[in-house]
């Protein structure tokens, strides 16, 4: 019985993904239906939570209540509403089912309920169907049966969840008694890594520790210092934020201090600093390798005594700032270089927190292109956009030079030109690898993929005499040579046994000398 596998989670030991996502899965085997989908009221939008039978990156994507109006009547109505097979209201899910990717959706139901929790509207749930007639009346009453189970699934996950973060704060900080808010901060993902990465954040966030947030280029560190700001005892105070690397030498001093009227040409008047602004509240030093050495100094009085000195003036004042740094550069480095204080470096990063770069990142680089997708669908006014499986691919096995701020510019670019190329806005727009236009992108063969689709495995008893380089051209130009067998040359087929792209799988057997011919 349904109500007893929800029980049955509900006194097992599981984290919040894994609760909804199991409530998700057992919704849709119950229904028998095509596709479930738990989503969150976040303001004006409603963020999926879990999904069944949705492309993955619809996790990143964050509908507008008012863009969508069957979502909209699902929040109006207090009890279960189906939207029949002929309704005209436009499916937010449409090319995002995954047994009909990129495509329009058949004629099909869909039934959804508004969830409260704790009195308040929480989400909603949505249904769908590919089936005519799958959601008739005795359907409606088992979703409005089963609706205060859902409710109280949602409502034990949140409870779970904060105990859990209480529990890590007061093992970690022994005394501390304050909860980070939750949801602060617009970070999407699920990896390891970063459910790492928030832990730490939220451990770290209720301190007054000074914190060093390192991390490449494009990979928000931005984002990760106004997490720490929103869940600090100092939320209610300012966040400045100095972009050290735009500060000119000659004004550094002064932006971030002060000057005091006559301190230099043009000072008609006394001008507080950002430090001032920040008072009770929090700097972000942005690039603070690149400050001045002569300013690092004056940092450096701030970090020891809590006290500026206004440029110009000789009266220390006294400041009550909590200091987050962020570098992409090796700063132990600048300190052998002599461009940076070696003091300065310790006191600034009594905690540093290294953010991983999106290649490490797994799957989240699928739920942070779905935000990206959904952003330009509603910019470009388009019916719906999302990504072929090649394409998913694609931004899988992509290094990311530069991040969260490059695929935010990929999926934009793209977008973009697909529209400016004569697509319809009432199309479904399925992105492709070609319009990615990403550089470099080898497919990840599996040498031992020729095994399993009934070749003979080559076993590895010899020892590769060269460099990994070769090693790993051997085995690809292997893989490749043997699909093109199995497949009588045809180059399409063997693109979609390896699981590439045909136009990529031809770009890397140019580079490792097979003949290019395209075949049938």
């Amino acid at each position: 019985m349904m109500e007893n596998l929800l029980l049955a989670d509900l006194t097992a030991d599981l984290t919040q993904p894994i609760r909804m996502q199991r409530l998700v899965g057992a919704l849709r085997a119950h229904f028998r239906c095509g596709a479930v989908a738990l989503l969150q009221l976040e303001g004006d939008h409603l963020r999926p939570m879990a999904v069944d039978g949705v492309v993955p990156d619809a996790l990143g994507r964050s509908f507008a209540v008012a863009l969508h109006p069957r979502l909209a009547a699902i929040l109006a109505h207090s009890g279960p509403i189906v939207f029949p097979h002929d309704s005209t209201l436009p499916d937010p899910y449409d090319g995002l089912i995954d047994s009909h990717v990129g495509e329009p959706l058949p004629v099909h139901d869909c039934m959804g309920t508004r969830l409260e929790v704790e009195g308040r509207t929480w989400g909603v749930l949505t249904l769908d169907a590919l089936a005519v007639g799958t959601f008739d009346a005795a359907a409606q009453l088992e979703l409005q049966r089963l609706k205060s189970a859902v409710e109280a699934t949602v409502r034990v996950t949140r409870l779970e969840a904060a105990l859990r973060a209480l529990r890590r704060i007061r093992s970690d900080m022994p005394g501390s008694e304050s909860l980070p808010a939750s949801g602060a901060g617009d970070i999407l993902g699920e990896s390891e890594p970063i459910t790492r990465l928030l832990h730490e954040l939220a451990v770290v966030a209720d301190s007054e520790l000074p914190v060093l947030l390192l991390g490449e280029t494009g990979v928000g560190k931005e984002l990760f210092a106004h997490r720490l700001h929103q869940q600090s005892r100092r939320s209610q105070k300012p966040l400045v934020h100095v972009n050290c690397a735009a500060l000119p030498d000659s004004l550094a001093e002064s932006e971030l201090f002060g000057h005091a009227r006559g301190a230099f040409s043009g000072a008609t008047g006394e001008r507080p600093g950002r430090f001032e602004a920040a008072d009770g509240g929090t700097v972000f030093l942005d690039e603070v390798g690149e400050l001045p050495l002569s300013t690092q100094a004056k940092l450096l009085r701030t970090l020891q005594n809590g006290e500026i000195q206004r440029l110009g003036s000789d009266r220390p004042r006294r400041v009550d700032v909590r200091v987050i740094a962020a570098t992409n550069r090796n700063l132990q480095q600048l300190v052998r270089d002599g461009t940076f204080r070696a003091d300065l470096y310790h006191r600034l990063s009594v905690y540093p927190i290294p953010i991983p770069p999106l290649r490490e990142r797994g799957d989240d680089v699928l739920v942070l292109a779905g935000n990206f997708l959904e952003l330009n669908r509603a910019r470009l006014g388009l019916r719906s956009l999302r990504l072929s499986p090649g394409a998913q691919d694609a931004l899988r096995r992509y290094r990311w030079p530069g991040n969260v701020r490059e695929l935010e510019h990929v999926i934009s670019r793209a977008a973009l030109r697909a529209v400016s190329h004569g697509v319809g806005r009432h199309e479904i727009v399925t992105l492709d690898t070609p319009w990615l236009d990403l550089d470099g992108i080898e497919p990840a063969a599996d040498c031992k993929g020729s095994a399993a689709a009934g070749r003979p495995e080559q076993g590895p008893a010899t020892m590769f005499n060269g460099t990994l380089r070769d090693a790993m051209d051997a085995c690809q130009r292997q893989c490749i040579e043997q699909a093109l067998a199995m497949q009588d040359g045809n180059w399409a087929r063997a693109a979609r046994q390896l699981g590439v792209d045909s136009s990529n799988l031809h770009k890397l057997a140019r580079r490792l000398g097979i003949k290019p011919t395209r075949g049938r």
